[in-house]
């Protein structure tokens, strides 16, 4: 058994003055054994915890570091922005450049905002296409995650179409009878939610690579469809691209898949690893916001020059010339190796990947694009898997539905490693 002691002694500290002892609840580790690991360092593809056991790490705090641990290249920009001040609530060259940056090189976007986290971009886009189209209601879907605004923690209710009620104490029933809630992959029900509300709805927001709720790859041809049901009832779309954008390609799921959405969410990838969140669409769409125009929407920290320049760094090299197509390429070869293994030993279990994005399920063979379909037992797999991977030195996210990811900082080598033990800690979850 690896050490635990000392990130058990900071866990029951921290529970005295912290909810839960955490900061956000899968962090508690509730859903595996044990108290959670806590770290204490990280560079390239490794993490180092406070009882001294290192780890290949696939969590990359939950997508941010596409580059690894510690990059070189973010720290030296970092410590060069940060040694003249942290911050001035006032406009910087930083946030010009990275919006700069990410604008000239996406094809659907004019003009971005920056807020502090993917929840705000969502709820700040949400306010934005309602103050655009005039229109009260929203759609999402079910296995989407969006951020834990009010109107957006919701759950579906019976038929095709009904609208919210709450998932989470402290919201009024009131502040989600405005989100109707959806099927993921279900045209029909689309269809039927825009023929009953159609003429309040504002828009239908989706993640176009689900991967807050296990990863729910999407038909294209659905996407298109939303697309086309969007453009035909003068509905905004509205990818939230959080997790996806920069990750499966600079342009995110939108490039990917060559859709044009009419609003977009970023976070994680475009701070470096540090808090940010931006959304961002057409000028006609963005001239909207304050101060120039009436949805009023504003943050201190927004913009932060520290994080900004974590981002212009971080970016620059994600648009060098094969940057992606390297990532995907060991991400696909890593993948396929255990999804070979599994499929060799006949276990009931699934690897898959878009892009650097991953995902092992423990709930049967082949992909699954609904919450639905995900089985009541792949929780317990999933926590003697999760132990298994921890005695063997690799990290994963804490949760079975969960997302991994790998990064530009892990070699052959480490692939290789982290591929022996999860083939091992699939043996021993398995094992009759």
């Amino acid at each position: 058994m690896i050490k635990r002691d000392s990130s058990t002694q900071l866990f029951e500290e921290a529970k005295k003055v912290l909810p839960g002892g955490v900061n956000s609840p899968v962090r508690a580790f509730r859903s595996v054994n044990g108290a959670p690991i806590y770290f204490e360092e990280g560079s390239g593809a490794y993490t180092k915890d406070a009882d001294g056991n290192t780890y290949i790490d696939f969590c990359c705090s939950w997508g941010p570091l596409i580059l690894g641990h510690a990059d070189p290249r973010v720290l030296k920009k970092v410590s060069s922005v940060m040694s003249k001040g942290t911050s001035f609530g006032a406009p910087n060259k930083y946030e010009t450049q990275l919006a700069r940056l990410i604008v000239d090189n996406h094809p659907y976007i004019e003009k971005i905002r920056f807020v502090n986290s993917g929840t705000e971009a969502a709820m700040s886009a949400i306010r934005l296409a309602r103050g655009v189209t005039g229109k009260n209601k929203i759609i999402k879907f079910e296995g989407c995650y969006h951020g834990h605004v009010d109107s957006l923690m919701v759950k579906a209710g019976s038929g095709l179409a009904t609208l919210g009620t709450s998932t989470s104490a402290g919201i009024p029933e009131a502040f989600v009878q405005e989100t109707i809630v959806l099927p993921l992959n279900d045209p029909s029900a689309v269809e039927a939610a825009v023929k009953k509300y159609g003429h309040d709805i504002a828009c239908i927001a989706i993640e176009p690579i689900p991967a807050n709720n296990g990863l729910l790859l999407q038909d294209k041809e659905f996407l298109l469809f939303l697309r086309k049901i969007c453009t035909e009832n003068n509905i905004l779309l509205f990818f939230d691209e959080v997790i996806s954008g920069f990750r499966v390609a600079f342009a995110g799921a939108s490039g990917y898949y060559g859709i044009e959405p009419d609003m977009v969410a970023f976070g994680k990838i475009i701070g470096g690893g540090f808090p940010v969140g931006a959304y961002a669409a057409k000028a006609l769409v963005m001239d909207n916001v304050s101060p120039d125009g009436p949805v009023y929407q504003a943050g201190t920290l927004s913009g932060n020059p520290v994080a900004m320049a974590a981002g212009i760094a971080q970016l620059e090299v994600c648009l060098e010339k094969g940057f992606y197509e390297s990532l995907s390429q060991k991400t696909d070869g890593f993948i396929q190796e255990i999804q070979d293994h599994s499929i060799e030993k006949g276990y009931p279990f699934s690897a898959f990947n878009i892009g650097s994005i991953f995902w092992m399920s423990f709930s049967g063979k082949g992909p699954i694009k609904r919450a639905d379909q995900i089985t009541a037992n792949s929780a317990d797999l999933f926590r003697v898997f999760f132990d298994a991977l921890l005695e063997r030195g690799v990290y994963i996210g804490p949760s079975g539905y969960e997302v991994g990811f790998v990064s530009a900082a892990h070699t052959k080598e480490d692939l290789s490693k982290a591929t022996k033990a999860i083939k091992d800690a699939l043996d021993i979850t398995f094992q009759p």
